[in-house]
């Protein structure tokens, strides 16, 4: 049995640049006037429905 350390992307640090990326974007998003990823919402553990426009 070998103990495989877990690929960069979906370890601590893959996920901690995910979560900066994904706040970057958003930030860039509300600030230039438009709507953020759906994507990058549900990263950050926001509702995506939040952002719709009624």
């Amino acid at each position: 049995m070998s103990n495989q350390p877990k690929p960069l992307s979906r370890g601590f640090l893959g996920r901690a640049f995910a979560v900066f990326g994904a706040a970057i974007n958003v930030s860039n998003a509300i600030e230039n006037r438009s709507r953020p990823s759906v994507r990058d919402l549900s990263t950050l553990g926001l509702d995506p429905k939040a952002f719709d426009r009624s």
